[in-house]
């Protein structure tokens, strides 16, 4: 019982030692300094889209208004299985579209098709999602620091919908990811964790990678450590957002949650022995992409474990040989998420969040035992108002 305590107690003090420290460091973060009279770097904006034709004609429509020199981006959305006549309305827009058609999609599949039809005559691409609503300034926010010689810059994803306890849930665990494992890991000057979306690369540096990756599920991260393994570390730009829809429906947060939870196990066996030995010469922002972030369960299970964990040492006080420990562990973890929650979350709707958790803790517990292939297959979520069940 006391060697299950210690290694309990080791976890925690790590999980939680790690996530304090990462988002008080949060708390200095300055948006990187960008240059005044940029040149405009010509941008690729390119949104994969599969099965989207709920959302893509919005999205699309939003990234075409982007306040930036028209003649400097190029929108070109990838058809993945989009209707036709979704696809009539887009180039009515105009943007351009890319049609395609694989037996396993995949987002790299997509994101190579198009740089591959589009040629290379960009200087940067921009990669959004099928429901993602880019910031009106968006682009010359990134073109202001990636002019400077940034190649990788992850930007702010933000909520777009909170219409339901659960997307509304699903937008606080992002605004602690950004505060976390972006702004903080920044300040320490380690590579921002990247999002999947709302980012942007130099465009002959992400071609070059993405032409030899296969990634299934999870490509951010591996696109992080080869990066990295490349000398480019990703860079956090708060003030160039994008709105990110979130999940409503129970069933599509947990395919999405499998797919996230797989790919992070995933890559941890893969980059684990890399990243050992990038730690063991001094490369400390490649271990904590590489291990140090992915080697913790996901947070909402750490957050249920431990309250499990503090209730159970509060009831049997003089059971357990930690208690006193464990209460600060909880205490610590319970100021960690509340200096990361933004001010203007703080309100009833928050609330029943928080009574909401235990059974979306459940549901998330319940995926550690489905998590088997999971990596190896494309799974969709879907967006839009059929993505709500009532």
């Amino acid at each position: 019982m006391i060697l299950l305590e210690l290694v309990l107690i080791g976890y925690f003090i790590y999980t939680v030692s790690y996530s304090f420290f990462l988002a008080v460091a949060a708390l200095f973060y300055k948006n990187p300094k960008a240059i005044q009279k940029p040149k405009f770097l010509n941008f690729a904006v390119l949104i994969p889209a599969y099965k989207e034709d709920v959302v893509i004609l919005e999205v699309a429509a939003t990234a075409a208004r982007s306040n930036y020199p028209k003649d400097k981006f190029s929108v070109v959305v990838v058809a993945d299985s989009l209707q036709p006549n979704t696809i009539r309305t887009l180039r009515a827009i105009p943007v351009e579209v890319v049609e395609v058609n694989f037996e396993q999609s995949t987002k790299v599949k997509s994101l190579n098709t198009a740089m591959a039809e589009i040629g290379d005559n960009f200087d940067a691409v921009a990669i959004l999602d099928a429901d993602n609503l880019v910031g009106p300034d968006f682009l010359l926010d990134m073109t202001g620091v990636m002019e400077q010689g940034f190649h990788a810059v992850q930007g702010e994803r933000r909520p777009k919908n909170s219409n339901t306890t659960l997307a509304f849930l699903d937008g606080l665990s992002e605004a602690i990811n950004n505060n976390i494992f972006r702004q903080g890991t920044t300040v320490f000057k380690g590579a921002a964790s990247l999002n999947g979306s709302g980012m942007c690369f130099n465009y002959a540096l992400l071609k070059g990678i993405l032409k030899n990756m296969e990634s299934v599920g999870g490509f951010d991260r591996e696109l992080e450590m080869i990066l990295m393994e490349q000398g480019v570390k990703s860079i956090y730009l708060k003030k160039a957002y994008v709105l990110d829809e979130k999940t409503s429906n129970l069933g599509n947060f947990k395919n999405q949650r499998t797919r996230w939870i797989s790919s992070q196990f995933f890559y941890l066996k893969k980059y684990f022995s890399k990243g050992i030995r990038y730690g063991l010469k001094g490369n400390f922002a490649y271990l904590n992409s590489s291990i140090l972030r992915n080697i913790q369960l996901p947070r909402l299970l750490n957050l249920g474990f431990l309250t499990i964990y503090t209730l159970l040492n509060a009831v049997f006080y003089n059971f357990f040989e930690w208690s006193n420990v464990v209460l600060i562990l909880f205490a610590i973890n319970t100021f960690t998420f509340m200096i990361s929650i933004p001010r203007k979350s703080y309100n009833m709707q928050m609330l029943k969040a928080i009574l909401y958790l235990p059974k979306v803790f459940f549901q998330m517990f319940s995926l550690l035992f489905k998590l088997k292939g999971a990596n190896k297959k494309f799974i969709h979520t879907a967006h839009g108002q059929s993505e709500v069940k009532k």
